[in-house]
């Protein structure tokens, strides 16, 4: 299966607006591209509310809301069609490629929401299940490195991961989402350091229609996999729900091994915390576009990610968090010179 295309392919597929690029629309509106899909709202009710509370105090600040789908984000962005790209997903390298092939730099990264803990559409985090009759205590990254990955020869029996007993020669029988798939990718950079090959053991389930018509997500069919299975292991999200597994702690080798939880995503403690990112194009040691960065502070201000909670779905940054992102923003010459970190805006 082919799951990446070429930076060269990528720009051609994108807008032919290239040339207009060249052209800066000082006193257009801010263009936003990405995250989003005909008829759902995936983030665009809450930059609305975003948009509207800046306008209170910037009122000649337009806004053209593009949220199409975080496919057409970055692309946007490197021909000059827009100004901010936000992403639904992680992004690829060859995204970054394409923007830096045309702009000599990689995009400027700016994390503007968590994700949800368990819910649909809201960037929700993943979660180790065991079937409830399994002993396993937790599961280091490293484990599931060698388990779902296959940079090493990965463990056949639960004895392999410190089972004894019955459980000792036990088979592993694994289950996940289609690599294809965003999580396949997020877990290839956050676990797999960048590899892409994965456990042929693995089974991979994707949403199907049922004969009344019905959706049966892959998240359920994966947490009802491992439920029928005692032998089973695999990952999806607290969402889905099944009487017959239960959630493990993950961590480093080390530890701590944490669960997910409202507050362990929230402080970035759980490892499988993701994130909604924008991306800007800001020359490095140059300030970026003026307007973009007065909204962006405005979203990682105290009032920005009270709108976060105010909407609803996804998680508010914790100030500490929403300030190293504003951080970001300052030129590295301003911060050099900077006695204090950039705060954002109140």
């Amino acid at each position: 299966m082919i799951r990446h295309i070429s930076a060269a392919l990528l720009f051609l597929l994108m807008p032919s607006t290239y040339s207009v690029a060249q052209q800066p629309v000082s006193q257009g509106p801010i263009r936003i591209w990405g995250h989003g899909a005909l008829g759902h709202d995936y983030i665009e009710s809450l930059v609305v509310k975003w948009e509207a509370g800046f306008r209170k105090t910037h009122p000649e600040v337009q806004f053209d809301n593009e949220l199409h789908g975080t496919a057409s984000a970055i692309g946007a962005l490197y021909t000059g069609t827009g100004e901010i790209a936000i992403m639904g997903r992680e992004i690829w390298p060859v995204e970054v490629e394409a923007f830096s092939d045309v702009h000599g730099y990689p995009p400027l990264k700016i994390d503007i929401v968590t994700g949800s803990l368990d819910i649909r559409n809201k960037n929700f985090t993943l979660v180790v299940f065991v079937n409830r009759s399994n002993p396993l205590a937790h599961l280091s990254l490293q484990q599931f490195a060698r388990l779902f990955g296959a940079e090493q020869t990965p463990p056949s029996t639960w004895g392999e991961l410190g089972l004894s007993g019955e459980w000792a020669a036990k088979p592993i029988h694994l289950y996940g989402f289609e690599i294809h798939r965003g999580f396949g990718y997020y877990l290839e950079q956050r676990v797999f350091n960048g590899s892409s090959k994965w456990n042929p053991a693995l089974v991979e389930l994707g949403d199907i229609k049922q004969p009344d018509g019905s959706l049966y997500d892959a998240g359920q069919r994966i947490v009802d996999a491992i439920g029928n299975d005692p032998d089973a292991i695999g990952y999806s999200s607290l969402l889905y729900k099944n009487a017959n597994i239960r959630a493990i702690p993950i961590g480093p080798a080390a530890g701590p091994y944490l669960m997910a939880t409202h507050q362990t995503i929230a402080n970035h403690t759980y490892p499988f915390t993701r994130c909604i990112s924008a991306y800007i194009d800001r020359a490095p040691g140059k300030p970026a576009d003026p307007r973009v960065e007065a909204f962006l502070r405005y979203v990682l201000s105290p009032e920005g990610q009270q709108a976060v909670i105010e909407d609803g779905g996804y998680t508010a940054l914790t100030p500490k968090l929403a300030q190293a992102e504003a951080a970001k923003l300052s030129s590295p010459t301003l911060r050099k010179h900077s006695q204090h970190p950039a705060e954002p805006a109140r």
